[in-house]
């Protein structure tokens, strides 16, 4: 009887680890750009920065980063926030919807 509980506990908690795993990996929060727009990805946070890509429709970012820059007006709002959603590429704050009109991660290193 003693096998038969380890087994099932071994079993348990290998699915837990595995998971967990799955969570870490896909953990990875998103945010919707702005519905209707294309927006440029640039290779700093000022529109003077060079254009690196156009986001389809529809695209959902990660932010790894933020950092202040050139100041934008979009569809949410006003800001200066900038956000990194790759190393070198950042797209403005005005056209991701945080929920926030502030940082909501680190501040990017330099």
């Amino acid at each position: 009887m003693e096998t038969a509980e380890a087994a099932s506990t071994e079993a348990a908690s290998t699915e837990a680890a595995s998971t967990e795993a799955v969570i870490a990996e896909a953990g990875t929060i998103t945010y919707p750009i702005a519905p209707g727009y294309r927006v440029n990805v640039r290779s700093g946070p000022s529109t003077t920065n060079k254009l690196i890509k156009v986001l389809p429709y529809n695209t959902r970012v990660p932010i790894r980063c933020q950092r202040r820059g050139q100041k934008i007006s979009g569809p949410y709002g006003t800001t200066d926030i900038w956000d990194s959603i790759a190393p070198g590429q950042y797209v403005s704050d005005a056209y991701v919807k945080t929920g926030s009109d502030g940082f909501i991660t680190v501040v990017c290193a330099g």
